[in-house]
């Protein structure tokens, strides 16, 4: 382990919940679910489980939780599967194991129904940013459509 590679104890398991959760929606993720696992696994403490709009986005997702959790936490995952196809990508950080999916992929396997009553806290993305600035109105070449008008005096 290098010098700069921190555990994932350096962090407890809801702080990095969050920041994974942050850096998942950074890439647009959806549907991002927190399941809370401490009271039915000792294997990990939690699943964030995400989706991709596709597997290039899926991709994405992992990319920038991967880097992130590398370049602010120090922290690199134990181990990570599903990358070449990533229709189910995997990042086990150890406390909390992260599962990106396509949105198909994701339907098939139902990974959050399977933990039945478990806790679970889901994240709403933030309003997507508008792309271009509105138009000044100048009130020139406007059309107005009356639609209270009688279609007798058209």
């Amino acid at each position: 382990m290098s010098t700069t590679e921190r555990k994932p104890q350096d962090l407890t398991s809801d702080e990095l919940i969050e920041a994974i959760v942050e850096y998942a929606l950074d890439k647009k993720a959806r549907d991002v679910v927190a399941i809370d696992l401490r009271s039915v696994a000792a294997f990990t403490d939690a699943f964030v489980v995400c989706s991709g709009t596709s597997d290039r986005q899926a991709k994405a997702i992992h990319d920038g939780i991967y880097q992130t959790m590398k370049d602010v936490h120090g922290i690199f995952p134990r181990r990570v599967e599903g990358l070449p196809e990533a229709h189910w990508v995997l990042l086990d950080y150890i406390d909390v194991v992260v599962h990106v999916f396509t949105p198909e992929t994701r339907e098939f396997y139902r990974l959050e129904q399977l933990w039945g009553e478990v806790p679970k806290r889901r994240y709403e993305s933030g309003p997507e940013p508008e792309l271009e600035a509105p138009i000044a109105d100048d009130g020139e070449d406007e059309m107005e459509l009356d639609l209270d008008a009688d279609s007798d005096d058209a």
